[in-house]
């Protein structure tokens, strides 16, 4: 069987050169001197120590933007129109691009990087990435400053979002939604459910997983599923023990997916019958397709993350995309969206205004979860850059033997 490449362009053309070749993993990786930690540098690298400027504000003579976004993130009609972004067009007569570009987080950062380094439009003005992502351009300077004055509904913030290690008082990215990482099956084909990762792994299954290619969340619930804390100091043994259950799980077959936000597309068409997902889009696939999955937070532990409101370097329209961030900081729009997409809304008052559509939406879990489902799962901690570079070599390792 051959398997999904993987879908970071840096890595899938090396897997296409090594196929091409009849290479070993081992072969390619010391044979061609292109070795997994070279590739995760080369992800990360800035080109030098100078950070790119930004350009003048070009807003007032230009009412466009653009949003880049994952799927299955904004709320639709069944017209496959978005109700408020058509919403926000009108109050503001800024008209609005609204593209599902991000299938991962790493191969979007791969589309753009290069533009990125120099200062230039990515062709998004505001773009929405996971915690640690976010971390890197903040890091790296490929983010501009938030202007608080166009933004007064930051207020609506939740505070424990607030001070982040990343981004202390919130200067340059602002939450979107946030979510779980789980498992989630078809329950018709399994109708006795799945309780943990490990259940993954039966061999009845084989062949019919798929996992993420989000690092922190797939090895992330397999370093719980050990028993590790990965909110806390976990060491590189911890770290390495769960990247072997996971390259053991790939190279007998039992994993036949490892993909960003498409996987929807394999549980839809059935090419895999359970996964390691993110939690909002399961509820949307089953208003979609029939109520045919099941999510749950797996007995090891499960992740949780948030996305983010970031304005790239390069974006000559800063004032566009602050007044987008503003409106979806209205605790009404929060709520609507919300409804829809069922993550977590970081919007204080969002909770009381759901309320108000659907008084059952309060005890969604998956959007307003109380302390016993947070008891549940864990934030994947910041990691080094020499961390980062380290772990993201094993598991870019076991992608290009996949």
């Amino acid at each position: 069987m051959t398997r999904s490449l993987p879908e970071d362009p840096l890595i899938r053309s090396l897997v296409i050169q090594a196929r091409r070749a009849q290479l070993s993993r081992r072969t390619m990786l010391q044979g061609t001197g292109i070795g997994a930690a070279a590739l995760t540098l080369a992800a990360c690298s800035t080109g030098g120590d100078a950070k790119p400027t930004a350009p003048a504000d070009n807003s007032a003579n230009d009412p466009t933007l653009t949003w880049a976004n994952w799927a299955l993130y904004l709320d639709e009609d069944d017209a496959g129109n978005h109700p408020t972004l058509q919403k926000f067009q009108e109050e503001t007569g800024i008209t609005v691009d609204y593209r599902v570009d991000v299938d991962d987080n790493n191969s979007y950062y791969a589309k753009v990087k290069d533009q990125l380094a120099l200062g230039q439009d990515i062709g998004a003005d505001t773009v929405c990435l996971t915690d640690w992502m976010v971390a890197r351009w903040i890091r790296l300077g490929y983010t501009q400053k938030f202007d608080d004055a166009n933004i007064p509904n930051r207020k609506n913030l939740e505070p424990s979002l607030l001070n982040v290690d990343f981004d202390e008082g919130r200067t340059n990215s602002i939450p979107w939604q946030g979510g779980f990482a789980g498992i989630c099956w078809n329950k018709a084909k399994i109708p006795n459910g799945l309780k943990s990762v490990k259940d993954l792994w039966n061999p009845a299954l084989k062949g019919r997983i798929g996992v993420l290619s989000e690092m922190r969340d797939t090895i992330g619930l397999i370093m719980l599923e050990n028993g590790v804390d990965i909110s806390s100091d976990f060491s590189n043994d911890d770290f390495s023990a769960a990247i072997e259950v996971f390259r053991k799980q790939v190279e007998v077959g039992q994993i036949r997916n490892i993909k960003g936000n498409s996987y929807i597309d394999d549980l839809a068409n059935e090419d895999t019958l359970a996964a390691i997902v993110w939690s909002g889009d399961v509820t949307t696939l089953n208003a979609e397709n029939g109520d045919k999955w099941e999510f749950a937070i797996p007995e090891g532990g499960g992740t949780i993350w948030n996305d983010n409101f970031l304005i790239p370097i390069g974006s000559p329209r800063k004032t566009n995309a602050e007044k987008l961030i503003n409106f979806y900081y209205d605790p009404e729009i929060a709520a609507e969206v919300a409804a829809w997409v069922n993550y977590i809304t970081p919007v204080v008052g969002a909770r009381e205004a759901a309320e108000a559509i659907d008084p059952e939406l309060i005890d969604n879990q998956l959007i307003f979860p109380n302390e016993e489902t947070l008891s549940k799962v864990k934030r994947f901690r910041s990691l080094t850059p020499a961390e980062e570079q380290s772990f993201g070599a094993e598991f870019q390792s076991v992608l290009i033997g996949a």
